[in-house]
């Protein structure tokens, strides 16, 4: 059986995605689809709508085979720490090629990009340096220093957010020697941001969270744009959990330890650096909401994107020591769902599989799984009462889901 792997976040699941999935499995030849899915917390550092059991649902209703959690110490990183968990989890289950979408489209120019920044290390890194001592922010800087080499006419552009993750992506396969064959699909009509519906089908998933959130509990608004299954499975955790998840559900947990934590606390928390420390404390102080207070706290040099990584390894209070000990590669398969043709596949292939595959937590003692079992119970303090009650023992109650 020939597996094609797709690294994902599904907030929520829509129409592209799906096109995404049709694609990817037609390129590759392949009879199932493998996704690598982020949990209960996503790379730009924000809580998922709805949570990875939730969201596993909607993947296996439309068209993934099997779903691995990409653990926390990968999935709330920036690009490259991103990508090297996710291609890491794919190999290791042994995928034959990893299909992703991107601006360019054009796999040859990811590879060739690879090859000429490696060639190019020195000069590209010190570059980056450069550009970063000026006060612009990373992607800022990668961008930048692109641009000031002398490059053939042949690259992807890096100023493009899937273009980025891409490029890291055919990096990782490169550097970890996986045999894994990538593959692009250029993205359909919405840009990865946009804010507002671009047409009548396709619609970013920012501008499909932006519309429920407008509309609280109507999904109307937003069914043209994803399947039926994500629609009713979005009414249903509503229904189920009372709401979806938002940074200002936790905005009050987050003021709490930041008022709580001396300035040598939050020095110890992955990712603050640089003093930034003082700047959290005085702004929590003032601010009413977590808008106000990510408005108070914004610098040239701070994306929104990195400033929210931040407050949510201070909310989950994830220390550097336990992170950089971690992020290497990933060190287990976490499945969270499966169809039957998944099933079939991890029967006859899990032997052959180079890390373990856990199914129950009860059954694993690894030490870094411990960062997804923490994030997930933080996440449920999103909910109110009964409900958080639920998702919280959901973490060690909840067997992997099966769809036939």
């Amino acid at each position: 059986m020939r597996a094609v792997g797709v690294i994902v976040e599904y907030n929520p699941f829509h129409n592209g995605h799906a096109y995404h999935l049709q694609v990817a499995k037609g390129t590759a030849e392949a009879d199932l689809v493998v996704a690598v899915m982020s949990g209960n917390f996503l790379q730009r550092g924000e809580p998922a709508l709805v949570s990875k059991w939730y969201r596993t649902k909607m993947a296996l209703l439309n068209g993934v085979d099997i779903v691995l959690e990409l653990p926390y110490q990968f999935a709330t990183q920036k690009a490259e720490t991103f990508a090297n968990g996710a291609v890491s989890i794919l190999d290791a289950i042994g995928c034959h090629s990893l299909c992703f979408g991107s601006e360019s489209g054009d796999i040859s120019s990811f590879s060739q990009t690879v090859d000429y920044l490696d060639k190019h290390k020195d000069q590209f890194d010190e570059n980056i340096k450069m550009n970063i001592k000026t006060g612009v922010s990373f992607p800022k800087a990668l961008s930048l220093s692109f641009q000031s080499l002398s490059s053939p006419e042949n690259l992807v552009s890096l100023d493009k957010p899937n273009n980025i993750l891409g490029f890291h992506y055919v990096k990782a396969i490169k550097h970890q020697k996986s045999t894994m064959i990538p593959l692009t699909v250029k993205r359909k009509n919405a840009d990865y941001h946009d804010e507002h519906f671009a047409t009548e089908t396709i619609a970013s998933a920012t501008s499909i969270r932006k519309a429920l959130f407008a509309s609280k509990e109507n999904n109307s608004s937003i069914k043209q744009y994803v399947p039926d299954a994500t629609d009713r499975l979005l009414r249903e955790y509503l229904d189920d959990y009372g709401n979806f998840h938002e940074w200002e559900n936790y905005w009050s947990y987050l003021r709490f330890r930041l008022l709580h934590c001396s300035v040598e606390e939050l020095r110890e928390i992955y990712e603050v650096e640089e003093g930034i420390e003082h700047r959290l404390i005085a702004a929590a102080l003032d601010a009413a909401n977590f808008n106000e207070f990510m408005q108070k706290i914004k610098t040239k040099r701070y994306t929104w994107t990195r400033l929210q990584r931040i407050c949510l390894h201070i909310l989950t209070n994830t220390k550097k020591a336990e992170m950089k000990s971690t992020i290497e590669r990933a060190s287990y398969l976490r499945l969270l769902g499966m169809t039957g043709n998944g099933k079939e596949y991890l029967n006859k292939y899990k032997s052959q599989f180079t890390l373990p595959l856990i199914s129950k937590l009860s059954a694993y003692k690894e030490n870094g799984i411990y960062l997804d079992i923490k994030a997930s119970r933080i996440y449920s303090f999103g909910l109110r009462n009964q409900a958080r009650d639920r998702l919280l023992n959901q973490e060690f109650k909840q067997p992997p889901i099966f769809i036939k």
